[in-house]
C-alpha cells in the first residue's frame, strides 16, 4: 500500500508515505488513505504517539502529484484542496501526538503535512518549500495558517510569496523544525522522542495538546478557561496518582 501503518512497538505507531518511484507525492487515492490511516489511529487507543515519515532517504512527501493537478477544473481543484485540508486536519486534529521525521523534499503540500504535525525533526537533507505561486496557485493544504503561526507572518509570507526552498539548517534557525541530526540519525532521534512522549501519561499528553490548539486560535480567556478545568479533572485520576506517588517513591511511573 502507498500509506503504510506499523506499530514500531508498543505505544509507538509510524505511519510512512511509501511512494519513493514518484519521491512519495499524494493523489487522490493516496490522501483518501492517509485520511483512513490517522482514523486507525484515532480509535486505537494502545497507541500514544505517532511517527509520520516518507519511504527512502530523498522525500518525506514531495507535495501533491502536479501531473494529476495540471488538468483539473476548479471544482476538481477545490475538491482536491478539500483533502489535503482533510489529511492535514486528521493530523493536527489527532489526540495523540504527531511527530515528522522529514528526511528529504517536504515541499508544498508535504511542508503543509509536516506543518500539521505537533514536532518535526529534519535529517541534514530535509528542504522545505511553498512553490505552488511558481504553478499559479497559492497554497492550499494550509501553509497560508499554519506557517505564520509557527515562523511568524514575516518570514512566512516572504517564504510563501517567493517559493523559495529552506534547507535544514535554516529550518532549524527560524524555528521550523525542533532538530536537525544527520540523515543516519533521523529514525532513532524520531523514536527518542516518541518514547520520551510515551513514557507519560497519556490522558496527560492528551489534554495537553488539546489546549495547545487553543493557544493557536487566539482566544487566550478560552485557552486558561479549559487548561483549568482540564488540570482540575486530572486529579483523582489513575495517571494522576500514579505520576505522583512515582515521584514521591523515587521510582518511574507505570502510566496504564
Amino acid at each position: 500500500m502507498a500509506i503504510d501503518l506499523d506499530r514500531l512497538e508498543p505505544g509507538v505507531a509510524v505511519v510512512t508515505v511509501n511512494r519513493p518511484e514518484a519521491l512519495n507525492a499524494l493523489n487522490g487515492d493516496e490522501l483518501k488513505l492517509l485520511i483512513e490511516r490517522f482514523g486507525e489511529i484515532r480509535r486505537d487507543e494502545s497507541i500514544r504517539v505517532v511517527i509520520l515519515t516518507g519511504d527512502g532517504d530523498r522525500a518525506f512527501v514531495a507535495g501533491a502529484d502536479i501531473k494529476a493537478m495540471a488538468t483539473m477544473s476548479s471544482e476538481e481543484g477545490r475538491e482536491f484542496g478539500s483533502l489535503g485540508h482533510a489529511a492535514a486536519n486528521a493530523i493536527e486534529s489527532l489526540p495523540q501526538p504527531v511527530i515528522a521525521a522529514v528526511n528529504g523534499f517536504a515541499l508544498g503540500g508535504g511542508s503543509e503535512l509536516a506543518l500539521a504535525c505537533d514536532l518535526r525533526i529534519a535529517a541534514e537533507n530535509a528542504v522545505f518549500a511553498q512553490p505552488e505561486v511558481s504553478l499559479g496557485i497559492p497554497p492550499g493544504w494550509g501553509a497560508t495558517q499554519r506557517l505564520p503561526r509557527l515562523i511568524g507572518p514575516g518570514l512566512a509570507a516572504e517564504i510563501i510569496l517567493t517559493g523559495r526552498r529552506v534547507k535544514a539548517d535554516e529550518a532549524l534557525r527560524i524555528g521550523l523544525v525542533n532538530s536537525v541530526v544527520p540523515a543516519g540519525e533521523l529514525k532513532p532521534k524520531a523514536l527518542e522522542t516518541a518514547r520520551a512522549i510515551a513514557a507519560n501519561s497519556p490522558m496527560a499528553v492528551r489534554a495537553a495538546k488539546q489546549l495547545m490548539r487553543l493557544a493557536f486560535n487566539g482566544n487566550t480567556s478560552r485557552g486558561l478557561e479549559a487548561e483549568l478545568e482540564a488540570f482540575g479533572l486530572a486529579f483523582g485520576t489513575a495517571d494522576q496518582r500514579e505520576g505522583m506517588a512515582a515521584f514521591v517513591e523515587k521510582r518511574p511511573a507505570s502510566f496504564s
